[in-house]
């Protein structure tokens, strides 16, 4: 059987694009990547606007289809390579890792990304001290969350005894949360999960700092 190549256009300190890196990897599907340097401005460019109109990573390229938005190619990626599973086999147990996921992903990631700092900064006049005050309140709020729930359906993972979706999404939230310095000590099993989450060659193996744009020294303003 011939498989379509697949190319993730990312940014290696981007968390949405290092939780489908990790999905990718766990499912242990090959990919090429293509950098697209966020703090140069390429997500703007007609290039990759001819991939995503948004303008926003990553986009997953399989043939001549796109793929935008990190949740939905991740759970593309558990359709289309279902071995090994992201998603517990009950439905009500695959709700509850769904909305781990999102808890991240709707709640906490989208009013910390680039373009949003940006517009606090620039548009709104927040200094250092105010921007990083943003970035603490809604990682702070969400992972309280996240750590009542891990307490009611983690194991050695955030849901169990085995990797999910909200793995991938809660990895790389961490690793931002570490990187602003926002204080976790209130959240003893969302890091013990994590810390679990993180030994693993393939979720170890999407870290920021291991990706080609990283080595090449790209966007570490």
């Amino acid at each position: 059987m011939t498989h379509t190549e697949l190319v993730l256009h990312g940014y290696w300190r981007s968390g949405t694009s290092y939780r489908t890196r990790i999905a990718l990897n766990i499912k242990g599907v090959a990919y090429r990547q293509e950098p697209v340097n966020l703090l140069a401005g390429d997500q703007g460019g007609e290039p990759f606007r001819a991939l995503n109109p948004q303008g926003l990573v990553p986009a997953l390229v399989t043939g001549d289809v796109v793929l935008t938005q990190s949740s939905a190619i991740i759970e593309w990626l558990e359709e289309r390579y279902p071995d090994p599973p992201l998603l517990p086999a009950d439905p009500d147990a695959r709700a509850i890792v769904r909305a781990m996921a999102m808890t991240v992903a709707c709640d906490i990631h989208p009013l910390n990304n680039l373009r949003v700092l940006k517009a606090i900064k620039h548009d709104l006049g927040a200094d250092d001290a105010q921007k990083d005050a943003w970035i603490a309140r809604w990682i702070t709020d969400g992972f309280a969350a996240l750590e009542a729930m891990i307490a009611r359906h983690g194991g050695t993972y955030a849901f169990g005894d085995s990797l999910t979706l909200a793995d991938c999404h809660i990895v790389p939230q961490i690793y931002s949360a570490e990187r602003f310095r926002v204080p976790l000590v209130d959240f003893p099993r969302l890091l013990r999960a994590a810390e679990a989450a993180r030994t693993v060659p393939e979720v170890a193996a999407a870290h920021p700092d291991r990706q080609p744009d990283a080595d090449a020294g790209i966007g570490r303003a």
